[in-house]
């Protein structure tokens, strides 16, 4: 997994509460088990203006010029704001996939759906959480001025707008480790792979009944 620790990138602001993974992605395109090819269709029915189909060569689609990804400013966007709790609705892993593919780093919001947050960390997204009134305000720095940037600093836990200022968050101690040295839980695993390997050989000798071939 692609580690974190600074990412500086263009904001783009997705005012709407109670965001689902359906629209996140929607369910025609779970198709794969695979991590990447999900950018095209991050909030496919509002991107664009037809139905899509998995496949699909989206280039040639119509796209709504109203949505804000589709706008020139936000088209590079590496972080997104938008309302409380984002991701909800059904479990699905490819919700992150999504994003992440598209270029999505960082979101901002001031709650998440629970299992839609721990799979950010699982996939090297960074959900940072401030509180709503601070949010909104976020909202009208960005929008007044369209294309800005933000940057994020995940070991210091901070937050910098495009005013300059320096707003704090809070994030749980293990998942912030994960993040920063890149690792799920396999990887996590993987660390201990000689003690691992050390316990199977000890094992094999004590009850090789266990380990028929």
């Amino acid at each position: 997994m692609e580690p974190f620790s600074q990412h500086t990138g263009v904001v783009a602001p997705l005012e709407q509460t109670n965001i689902d993974t359906d629209a996140i992605i929607p369910k025609q395109f779970l198709k794969s088990i695979h991590r990447t090819g999900f950018g095209d269709n991050l909030f496919d029915s509002w991107r664009y203006l037809d139905e899509g189909q998995p496949g699909q060569d989206c280039s040639q689609r119509p796209e709504n010029p109203d949505f804000v990804l589709n706008q020139a400013p936000y088209r590079s966007a590496s972080i997104l704001l938008t309302g409380r709790n984002f991701g909800c609705g059904s479990s699905r892993e490819h919700a992150p996939w999504a994003l992440k593919d598209f270029g999505i780093r960082t979101l901002i919001a001031p709650s998440y759906a629970d299992i839609f947050y721990n799979n950010c960390f699982k996939n090297g997204i960074l959900p940072v959480i401030l509180p709503e009134e601070t949010v909104e305000r976020l909202f009208r720095e960005v929008k007044a001025e369209p294309g800005c940037t933000m940057s994020v600093d995940l070991p210091a836990q901070t937050v910098t707008t495009p005013a300059g200022e320096t707003i704090t968050f809070d994030v749980d101690g293990f998942r912030k480790h994960m993040l920063v040295e890149g690792l799920d839980e396999i990887g996590l695993t993987l660390q201990h792979e000689e003690a691992i390997r050390a316990y199977e050989e000890r094992r094999r000798k004590e009850a090789p009944w266990l380990f028929r071939a």
